[in-house]
């Protein structure tokens, strides 16, 4: 039974039990910072099961995209190695939110197994939690599973109550309960007790299903409250139930992965298929592919860095099978065949994943040559302990962009154990030096106790405050003097304090007794404001009172600068797709400066019509509304959040028309139409698949396009033609100088071929062989070939070298007729002459180039020749 049909039936089962089919979410858990990817199908119920939200049905199923390969759950280290780890995997599950419980669960579970699929009863252990009698009573005396095939788990010894195989905890704390397992009997043949006993960790006995049973709620103190609606929770691995139906024991042996090795062995040119390299190639395509699908780009940092360090493990098994060009993004095309029908969004992304891919390849050949030497050198330099030390791994890891994990697994396969304990160290004093030099940018770190900012900055631009806290050079003090640099803590504010890549207000405090210029305003903590600057006159105390007054003119261009932000990303997904998500922002006074995930640089065309789409809402004036919401309403209405960022309950949401809307805490105008003009000036690419859009807004938009007027108009004045043909007159002045440089190279050949023809009478013989070297005034390297070539037909039986100088610079050519070859090198010819002049070279027998630096040695190294074909012959 293949995959496909396996994850179909298991849907159509359970929606005829009356259960709704959700789609699979995003690896990218929504508004959930707590987990770097989704790795069970409960994550996107998990507010659910919570109670924090509520769904129209109590009952679900899905199949899941789920992935571990970071954080608490990484099983990297043993994809390949093992015959059921996986990076990528699909769980199907079913869930019931406060309906059925253990009963409905159980029977379920075991009506799809061996009636749907048709498991023989005889191969299914069951194991439940050592307490749970409910449990154990149905399946002995209602499912009729015999007592010998079910086994009662405990907690694990010295881990205190509750902390068993068979309990499951969301947490410290929260929802939990206890889970029965599903266990396939794989047979005799292969090593491994039944679960419960000494031999479970054997690979007979293989878990198949997991049911877990949230009734209890467990306090801070560890006490355990029965929840009013218990709730169900299971998952089953579809590449484990699929090896059960195609007869074989190893995930990678089913139909979903042949296909993929198959391919992997097809672009790496490997002949053995049962490969570990093959199998952790097609194990990470499938991760690695998903990811970008959800708008995951390589990078250096967060999700980022887990695709990179997934790409280049898959890139080194690719190297260790011979590979050493770009072929992981060829699979692409395969992995759509095999899980498109399934995951349409796939082959949607095709292309787009395909060029990620390649980009991130070529990036890692560059470093991964330089990489391994060092890596080699390190290994074969220590020893008969055999250990890597810290150092070398933190080196390889900082400098050449090898993951830890990437070391790891070279180090197991040569032998080698990795100082761990080292590459920690190493990584702390980095750490440590990162922060020294990226200490809080408004001076010494302040610590405030004391109430939060009020923020009254999105209604006024000016209030009373009172002055809470002053700090000078991070210490608190009660006044400061006029020329102190201080911070200024408020009991209330207009002033934005920096967030969302918008800068913080500036301004000014003023009080009775003296005036303090607001440079920058920073949080220095959560929700306490720092006014940073500095006192211009007078004195200023603790306890004062204070006319907070933001630059008006400062705030209305960051404001428009902001909203056309939200315009931008808008246009950019309606433009390039919906993979575009924002990957930071710089929002102030004078542009918007926008990175976002684009695998490629953006067309003149494509420029166009982002500007263009941006102007068009402009020019419609539409009113910018704010609204305070729910978060999951927000999202519900189409709302824009960005994945990892952590959002209240309440959100705001700035919407202009039907064009935008976004989760924003930052300052926009009032209608669209108060932006005026969006002009893009720059568009640059700043790492694997994230481009840079920079843009001006306003004011400054207009006086962008008068200032690059001028320009045409002085560039159309130099060229003497109106403005309208100056790309026409620039054509025609290339195509000149491209006809003038073509007659420059035929004079100049045509000059050292004359020249030539005088050279070869002042050839001198040695032991039988011509020999000449001499100098061409005025040649570049193409007359030398050219006359080269010359001098050999003429010469017949020669050694010959030729040189000119330019720049300060030395070219020269060496060549050797082809029945001389045996005893002359040209090469080493060549390198003889170079390295008298400040330069090395080389190249085939016959012909050779080199240069140099030093000209002025260039007669006595041409004199040599004669000398050192003489002592070759």
């Amino acid at each position: 039974m293949k995959s496909s049909e396996i994850r179909r039936r298991f849907l159509e089962f359970f929606e005829s039990k009356g259960h709704t089919i959700v789609p699979s979410s995003s690896l990218i858990p929504g508004n959930d910072p707590t987990l770097l990817f989704t790795n069970a199908g409960m994550v996107q119920f998990k507010d659910v099961f919570l109670g924090r939200e509520t769904r129209p049905y109590v009952r679900a199923a899905s199949s899941q995209r789920c992935l571990r390969a970071g954080g608490k759950h990484n099983d990297l280290e043993n994809v390949g190695y093992t015959a059921r780890h996986h990076t990528f995997f699909e769980m199907l599950g079913n869930f019931s939110f406060g309906d059925y419980f253990k009963r409905n669960a159980i029977q379920f579970a075991w009506e799809f197994l061996t009636q749907e699929l048709g498991i023989p009863e005889s191969k299914l252990w069951v194991t439940v939690y050592e307490e749970d009698d409910e449990a154990a009573d149905i399946w002995l005396n209602e499912i009729g599973v015999p007592p010998e095939r079910l086994a009662r788990i405990g907690d694990k010894p010295g881990a205190g109550k509750y902390h068993s195989d068979n309990f499951w905890s969301m947490g410290d704390t929260g929802p939990c309960g206890p889970c029965t397992e599903i266990f396939y009997d794989h047979g005799p043949d292969v090593p491994g007790g039944p679960p419960g006993t000494r031999d479970a960790d054997g690979d007979r006995y293989i878990e198949i299903w997991n049911l877990v049973f949230m009734q209890f709620n467990r306090d801070e103190h560890g006490v355990l409250h029965s929840l009013p609606k218990p709730s169900v929770d299971t998952g089953m691995g579809l590449e484990r139930i699929s090896a059960v139906m195609q007869g074989v024991h190893s995930n990678y042996d089913i139909d979903l992965f042949r296909d993929l090795i198959a391919a992997a062995a097809r672009e790496t040119s490997a002949a053995d298929l049962a490969s570990n390299s093959l199998k952790v190639i097609a194990d990470h395509i499938r991760a690695c592919s998903f990811l970008i699908v959800d708008g995951v780009i390589p990078s250096n940092e967060g999700r980022g860095y887990v695709l990179r360090r997934i790409i280049r493990r898959a890139i080194r098994h690719g190297y260790k099978l011979g590979q050493k060009q770009p072929f992981f993004h060829r699979l692409v095309p395969d992995l759509a065949r095999v899980m498109g029908e399934a995951y349409p969004e796939l082959v949607a992304a095709q292309e787009r994943v395909m060029g990620v891919l390649r980009q991130e390849e070529e990036k890692f050949a560059e470093t991964l040559e330089h990489g391994m030497g060092v890596l080699e050198a390190a290994m074969h330099g220590t020893g008969c302990d055999r250990i890597l030390d810290g150092e070398t791994v933190f080196r390889l890891y900082d400098t050449f962009g090898f993951p830890l994990d990437l070391t790891a697994d070279i180090a197991r396969e040569r032998g080698f154990t990795v100082d761990f304990a080292g590459f920690e160290h190493a990584m702390a004093l980095q750490r440590e030096r990162a922060r020294a030099a990226s200490r809080f940018h408004m001076g010494q770190v302040v610590k405030f106790e004391g109430q939060p900012t009020e923020f009254h900055g999105y209604e006024t631009l000016s209030l009373q405050a009172q002055v809470l806290a002053l700090y000078k050079e991070g210490t608190q003090v009660s006044s400061i003097q006029a020329g102190d640099e201080a911070v200024v803590v408020l009991d209330r504010t207009p002033f934005y304090a920096e967030s969302g890549g918008q800068v913080g207000d500036r301004g000014q405090l003023l009080g009775a007794n003296g005036t303090f210029l607001v440079e920058d305003t920073q949080k220095i903590q959560a929700e306490v404001f720092g006014h940073k600057g500095r006192l211009t006159l007078g004195t200023l105390a603790v306890g004062d009172t204070v006319d907070a007054q933001v630059d008006t003119v400062a705030r209305q261009r960051a404001a428009w600068n902001h909203s056309a932000t939200h315009l931008l990303h808008a246009a950019l997904r309606k433009v390039l797709g919906s993979h575009v998500t924002q990957k930071g922002s710089l929002v102030d006074a004078q542009r918007t400066r926008f990175d976002f995930s684009h695998p490629r640089p953006l067309t003149q065309e494509e420029i166009q019509r982002v500007e263009n789409l941006v102007n068009e809402v402009i020019r419609a004036n539409y009113p910018v509304q704010v609204r305070l919401m729910k978060y999951d309403e927000a999202i519900k209405q189409g709302a824009m959040a960005l994945f990892g960022e952590k959002y209240g309950d309440d959100v705001r949401v700035v919407g202009m028309g039907d064009f935008s809307t976004e989760l924003c805490g930052g300052t926009h105008v009032k209608r669209s139409g108060d932006i005026g003009l969006f002009k893009i000036v720059a568009e640059s690419g700043v790492a694997a698949g994230i481009r840079r859009i920079e843009a001006v807004t306003g004011d400054v938009a207009l006086a962008y396009v008068q200032q690059e007027e001028a320009r045409l108009m002085e560039a159309a004045s130099t060229l003497k033609t109106p403005p309208q043909e100056v790309g026409q007159k620039i054509a025609q002045i290339l195509d000149n100088v491209k006809h003038l440089e073509k007659e420059l190279a035929r004079l100049k050949s045509k000059l050292a071929a004359a020249q030539g023809d005088e050279l070869a009478n002042s050839a001198v013989e040695v032991k039988g062989v011509k020999v000449l070297a001499a100098e061409i005034e005025g040649a570049d390297a193409k007359a030398l070939r050219d006359t080269l070539d010359k001098l050999k037909d003429k010469l017949k039986s020669a050694a010959i070298v030729l040189a000119s100088r330019a720049g300060g610079k030395v070219t020269l050519i060496a060549g050797v007729t082809p029945q001389l070859t045996d005893r002359l090198k040209a090469g080493e010819l060549v390198n003889h002459v170079a390295t008298q002049v400040g330069g090395k070279g080389g190249g085939r027998p016959d012909m050779a180039q080199a240069g140099g630096s030093e000209p002025e040695h260039l007669p006595q190294a041409l004199a040599s020749v004669a000398d050192w074909v003489a002592a070759k012959l």
